[in-house]
Parts: C-alpha cells; structure tokens; sequence
C-alpha cells in the first residue's frame, strides 16, 4: 500500500531538480501533489509527466518573492484539495553571483533575503495557518536548508545566510505547533546534481579558468562517498520526514550530503 495515500502534498521549486524528484517521490506514494515554480513550461512539464506516470498533480505559477502568488498558492490548494497534508518548501534562487562578502550589492542581498528566506517564512505562515484550521488538525512541513547553512560558505555569505535562517525558523515554528499536531523539520542538502549546483560550479570553473570538469572533480574529493548526490536521493529524505515512520520527529535538520560535513559537525 502506498504510504501517502489520499493526502494533499504541496511542493514549491518543483520544476526541476529536488523539488521535481520529490513531487516525483510524493505522487508515486499515492499523494495529490500540488507543485508550485516560476517557469509555466517547465511546471506544468512535470505535472504532465507526473500524471502520465499514473500520479495526480496540477500545477500553479507562483514566485516566491511575492506574498500575494503565496498566499494565492496554498488557497487554490485547499480549494482543489479541501485541505494541505505536507509542504516542501523548496524554492530558492538559482542564480546567485558568487562575491566576497564586501562586494556582494544590496540589491542582491536583498533578492536572495526575499526568495530564499522571507519566501519560506510566508510558506509556512500560510500552510500553518491551514494546517491549524482543518479536520482533523495537523500536517508535516519540510524547508530545504543547506550545509552551506551550518557554518557558512566562502563567496556566498548571503545565500549561506538565508540557509542557516531556515533552520532557525524551522527549530522555532517547530517547537510552537508541536502539539497542534504540525510537524517542521528541515532538509540540510549537500551536493546534489541540480540546476542550481551546474551554474555554481560554472560560475567557479570560469572564476578559475579550469574546465567544469575539474571543479566537479573537486566538489567529490570533499565527499567522503565520492560523488554528487541524486535529487531522488534528497526527494527520499523529504517523503521519510513526512512519512508516519517519523512521527516523532519535529524540529530536526536531517542532513543529506554523502557524509561531505561529517568531519566538522
């Protein structure tokens, strides 16, 4: 029997890398998924070939630097759906320019502080708030952090910044709704083969003058199981923390990342 069966997932960041895996990984265990990205092709892409696998899903526009595509996003959920089961709160800016912490603009900081961070808070205000509301009362939050979040990340000092703010916000939204039966719990994600991970290890290669191939290279060297990552891998860790095998589980950062941290943590 599938695990998920007849509950209501809803995933941002879900056109590719992670958050398509795990809407994958969600609709594969009999949930109705809900993903949510701002590229339409490539949204509604997935929510294709989700349904052609025989899964159920529907895609929405929505820009995580907008409250209102927020809010907006989890009402047609509970419209659709009648209620909001699990979240993964995945979404995040891809794009970052790789700077020292004096050079990084204001403009940029404050554009990664909107999309990586303040978009993740709104998620949560809303999906708890719906959470809260229905019958019965409960459900299972995933925000995805980054090691990069636990002690920071050299030419990356704002997006390292908005990783390691997810975890607060995760540990303390965690501890508030704990005996309202939502449970919040953050994937920690090391180095996974993502859109976001090839354009940093381009913007290095180029930095370096070296072939991606040999950043590539170096990235494994740092992993003690000697590759980078799978997102179905990632998407895994997510569909567990939601799963009833982790009901006593809230306020966790699970860290997924080949072992890459395990030395320093």
């Amino acid at each position: 029997m599938r695990k998920l069966a007849g509950k209501v997932a809803l995933v941002t960041g879900g056109s590719s890398g992670i958050g398509r895996a795990t809407a994958f990984a969600f609709a594969r265990e009999g949930a109705k998924v809900v993903l949510a990205a701002r590229n339409t092709e490539r949204g509604e892409r997935v929510a294709h070939e989700i349904q052609g696998a025989g899964g159920e899903a529907q895609f929405v526009r929505a820009d995580m630097t907008s409250p209102s595509d927020i809010e907006a996003l989890v009402q047609w959920a509970l419209e659709l759906h009648g209620r909001l089961d699990f979240a993964f709160n995945n979404a995040a800016v891809s794009d970052a320019k790789l700077a020292r912490t004096a050079d990084i603009t204001e403009e940029e900081f404050d554009r990664l502080m909107a999309a990586n961070l303040k978009g993740v808070w709104l998620c949560m205000k809303h999906e708890i708030r719906a959470m809260l509301r229905q019958q019965p009362q409960g459900g299972a939050i995933v925000n995805t952090s980054s090691v990069n979040g636990l002690g920071g990340g050299h030419m990356g000092a704002a997006y390292s910044a908005t990783k390691s703010g997810i975890l607060a916000l995760t540990k303390s939204a965690a501890q508030e709704y704990a005996r309202d039966g939502i449970r919040i719990n953050a994937l920690v994600a090391g180095a996974f083969q993502t859109p976001m991970l090839e354009y940093a290890m381009d913007s290095i290669a180029g930095m370096q003058g070296v072939g991606r191939d040999a950043i590539e290279m170096q990235y494994c060297q740092f992993i003690p199981q000697g590759r980078i990552g799978r997102p179905e891998e990632a998407a895994e860790a997510v569909i567990w923390l939601c799963s009833d095998a982790a009901s006593y589980v809230t306020g966790h950062s699970m860290i997924v990342d080949g072992g890459m941290t395990a030395s320093v943590r």
